[in-house]
């Protein structure tokens, strides 16, 4: 049996350098499926699909809500052709009642022990519209290693340098925040992978710069510590979402390879100054990711929260307004109080307003948005920032050994300078 397994195209960030990374869902579900199915993956944003390609089955993947409509389009084509398709992943999920309309089956949820059954539903010719997982995620521990054979890895550089592979350590998240869908989409429970499993996965993969793409880290103190503890020997390099911020758990990350976090910067307090901080004490790089748009937030907050990040030397920041995707808090609030002016899923992109804020019309808003992105980087710009990340994990592979020489030269050709020594 062929599977064809399709990442529908999506549109970065508008003043985001683009650059593409490995994507983790399809890799995940493509592990889920039976050995005897064929894979073959086409991820849109760096290939075109060749609909005339002879598969038994279209499996098509969407993280994110604006790749919903291009999903559906995609479907549709197949499906005209008399080709089964089946859609899953995060916007499948949250777009499921929509979505329902494009496929022959949705699947709702975490693949791992669930995917056997659909695929021996549709050789039985009695595949099911809905499968729901989300009552009951895999047990933690049955989860292996994502398909990474599946992605043709020389295609996810960024001009010649190699990107990082994704990676979770865990799945879950105990917190419910305002803007986020975690909590419908895998409930209000950690879930941390033992961290044998999770090593013997990061092992496994060639690259040596990892993203682990959990919700957060810091979640479970002791846990974190262990990960942390087994990861030293591997000699990776890796970013992550939030560290704890307790001395003793942001050495272990530094000396396991953190090379930076991705941290939420919502005010302008000294909490936030000492945090970022204390990164850089433990030479962990910080970027910023600043969400615009809240009730409280007013055009004078905006405008000093950016001269802040610049005050508190963050190495990258990204922008993005408020989106009220479905099943989060805040759809629930802007829907409620009939906020929200659209509902194209084309707009959804989290750099467009689609609802009236508190404090501020929606064009100005916008007009925020991009007045943050050019102020921040106005005297460095994005992309030199990006290559002092590059020049500053390359110091350390050859520190440890890992440095790969091809890997100068490609960064020369990436950024048009060379890599200090």
């Amino acid at each position: 049996m062929k599977f064809k397994l399709i990442y529908p195209k999506w549109a970065k960030l508008a003043r985001q350098t683009e650059f593409h990374l490995p994507p983790h869902g399809p890799a995940v579900f493509a592990a889920s499926l039976p050995k005897d199915v064929e894979v073959v993956f086409v991820d849109e944003n760096l290939e075109d699909i060749d609909f005339n390609e002879p598969v038994d089955m279209v499996g098509i993947s969407m993280m994110l809500t604006i790749q919903v409509k291009r999903g559906w389009q995609i479907a549709d084509i197949y499906r005209e052709k008399g080709v089964c398709v089946i859609f899953g992943g995060i916007a499948a999920t949250l777009h499921a009642e929509e979505t329902a309309a494009h496929a022959d089956a949705v699947f709702l949820g975490e693949a791992e022990g669930k995917t056997e059954q659909i695929i021996e539903d549709f050789r039985q010719n009695r595949l099911k519209k809905i499968y729901n997982a989300l009552e009951a995620p895999p047990p933690i521990e049955t989860i292996g290693p994502a398909r990474r054979d599946i992605l043709k890895s020389n295609l996810y550089n960024y001009r010649g340098i190699q990107m990082v592979d994704l990676v979770h350590a865990s799945r879950g998240c105990r917190f419910n925040c305002y803007p986020c869908a975690v909590a419908y989409l895998g409930g209000r429970r950690f879930r941390p992978r033992p961290v044998d499993r999770a090593i013997e996965e990061m092992a496994g993969i060639d690259n040596n710069r990892l993203f682990l793409v959990d919700n957060s880290l810091a979640q479970d103190t002791q846990w974190e510590m262990d990960l942390f503890r087994e990861m030293i020997p591997l000699k990776k390099k890796w970013c992550s979402h939030p560290i704890e911020d307790k001395p003793e758990v942001l050495d272990l990350a530094a000396r396991a390879g953190a090379w930076f976090v991705y941290q939420a910067v919502f005010d302008t307090s000294d909490y936030i100054r000492e945090r970022v901080r204390r990164y850089h004490d433990h030479g962990i790089a910080v970027e910023g990711t600043i969400l615009l748009g809240l009730d409280r937030h007013t055009e004078d907050f905006i405008k000093r929260l950016v001269d802040f990040l610049l005050e508190i030397d963050l190495d990258l920041a990204e922008f993005t307004v408020l989106t009220p995707f479905p099943h989060t808090r805040a759809w629930k609030r802007l829907h409620g109080e009939n906020r929200i002016f659209s509902h194209d899923w084309n707009d959804y992109t989290a750099d467009k307003v689609v609802y009236h804020p508190k404090q501020m019309s929606a064009q100005r808003l916008q007009e925020l948005l991009f007045y943050a992105w050019d102020t921040f980087y106005r005297e460095k710009s994005q992309q030199v920032r990006m290559f002092e990340l590059f020049q500053q994990v390359i110091r350390r592979e050859k520190a440890d050994g890992t440095f790969k020489p091809r890997n100068r030269e490609l960064a020369r050709q990436a950024f048009g300078r060379p890599v200090q020594r």
